[in-house]
């Protein structure tokens, strides 16, 4: 049974473009039976034509897919492509042809034909690479909308004369494919200016791989790096992709880049000299084509005086030098800061945005904010929690603040496995959970959040507390 209209208009609109006008009618006959809506054209001109005074209607329409014959009068279908190709919102197009061979179908989808059909036409192979190739738009479409949500996650907030030096800065670096250096205080908002740096240039449609340095521990760090092959040694049962080979036509963030051992520096410096890898336990090297950031709150320059970090690497990564301002010198930030994480919070827990009351704003600029923008964020979402009506007011934050150094010191984790006092766990096992959690969550906040300084004063690696903080969701 034939489809109603409405079904048949919410399927879209097919534009069929061919210069055998039997070919266009028993394409729109199929499409029509099976729920599509059809335009037609008889060459490459019309169909662009047809394409203009559709997005100029009211409401604008435009084809989901564009069936096009490749030998056509005046414009072909691959001029149609490329014309198609060239805007923003080009639906995919499917090539047909009579004469077809296989470096004419290698051309076709080179230049970005979604599939290539042979005369004549069968149907069902016809409705079959419609479906493929709406499906992969739906996929790509979402893949951008995901994206999109992404970056708008890491949004550069700020109109102070600090942040829009900042931003004009990552404008103007974007483009370019140098390796930059970011530094700036703990929570300073380092991995958002990487984000916006990859997302505001053109491997933006590529991966961005954030690796935390500090915490691989030494004796794994290559292979976390360039990936290892089965049975390369203890514990490799599978082949493995690291970070570089994971960026590969994207960006790679390699944070905290001060705190990674001197062995490991030497076999990334010849990575981004030769931009080659090899797994390890592998005799072939692969090429990568990444653009790479770094990231840390060192300082590299003392760090190469003192022989912890090699010349040629710093100077390989510092090639533009970006500096991330503290909070303190960005005061004027902290209210559109704050109203950002307020909607964050309220999205993520389903409830209406709070607002912040003008005493509430003016008492979070009096303080002096050691951990940066991710103590404030803390803070915040602690005051959201204590908050009964909907604005936060003063009095609700001096609560943050009075509770303990843990919800306001920088680096910290305000939630704890199973509630904040570990005498009413249930369970010996929760008891030492609960109590360790709120240990080591106490011990950053003493050392203002700094993981390498509470790992020292509490005699353990740097690695091994990094998957503590993991296991008790202790944020760092």
């Amino acid at each position: 049974m034939a489809e109603s209209t409405k079904e048949r208009a919410d399927k879209g609109v097919v534009l069929v473009v061919d210069d055998d006008s039997d070919i266009r009618l028993s394409l729109e006959m199929l499409l029509q039976y099976e729920g599509y809506a059809c335009w037609t054209a008889k060459d490459g001109r019309e169909a662009l034509a047809r394409l203009e005074r559709e997005a100029a209607g009211d409401p604008p329409r435009r084809p989901v897919l564009v069936l096009s014959d490749v030998k056509m009068p005046d414009m072909d279908g691959l001029q149609l492509l490329e014309k198609l190709r060239e805007k923003d919102d080009a639906p995919p197009v499917i090539l047909i042809s009579g004469h077809a061979d296989v470096a004419m179908a290698v051309d076709a989808v080179k230049k970005g034909a979604a599939d290539f059909l042979e005369k004549p036409l069968d149907q069902n192979r016809v409705l079959v690479s419609l479906r493929g190739a709406l499906r992969a738009e739906k996929l790509a479409q979402e893949n951008q909308r995901l994206k999109r949500a992404l970056s708008g996650r890491y949004e550069l907030v700020g109109r102070s004369a600090a942040m829009r030096a900042l931003a004009a800065q990552i404008e103007r670096v974007a483009a370019s494919d140098a390796a930059v250096l970011i530094t700036g205080e703990n929570g300073s908002g380092k991995e958002v200016v990487a984000r916006n740096l990859h997302f505001s240039s053109a491997r933006a449609g590529g991966p961005f791989v954030a690796v935390n340095c500090a915490a691989i521990p030494a004796e794994l760090i290559e292979s976390e790096l360039f990936g290892h092959e089965k049975g390369s040694f203890t514990g490799a049962h599978e082949r493995r992709i690291g970070h570089f080979e994971a960026a590969d036509g994207g960006t790679l963030f390699l944070d905290e880049i001060g705190d990674m051992p001197l062995a490991a520096q030497a076999k990334v410096l010849r990575a981004l000299e030769t931009r080659e890898i090899t797994r390890v336990g592998s005799t072939r090297s692969m090429q990568v084509d990444i653009r790479v950031l770094a990231a840390t709150n060192a300082d590299l320059a003392a760090a190469v005086e003192a022989k912890t970090f090699r010349m040629d690497l710093f100077y390989r990564l510092n090639v533009i030098p970006l500096r991330v301002p503290s909070l303190r010198d960005r005061i004027a930030d902290i209210g559109p800061l704050a109203e950002q994480f307020l909607r964050q919070i309220g999205e993520r827990s389903g409830r209406a945005a709070r607002t912040l009351s003008a005493d509430a704003i003016a008492y979070l600029g009096s303080l002096s904010w050691p951990g940066n923008v991710r103590q404030l964020r803390n803070a915040i979402e602690a005051a959201y929690v204590f908050a009964e009506g909907d604005e936060i007011a003063r009095a609700d934050l001096e609560q943050v603040f009075e509770n303990g150094p843990a919800l306001a010191a920088p680096k910290t984790a305000a939630a704890l496995p199973a509630g904040e006092d570990p005498f009413r766990a249930p369970t010996f096992e929760e008891f030492k959970n609960q109590s360790e959690a709120l240990f080591i969550r106490l011990k950053l906040a003493e050392n203002d959040g700094n993981v390498k300084r509470t790992a020292e004063q509490l005699g353990m690696q740097r690695s091994h507390m990094y998957k503590k903080l993991e296991r008790y969701g202790l944020k760092a």
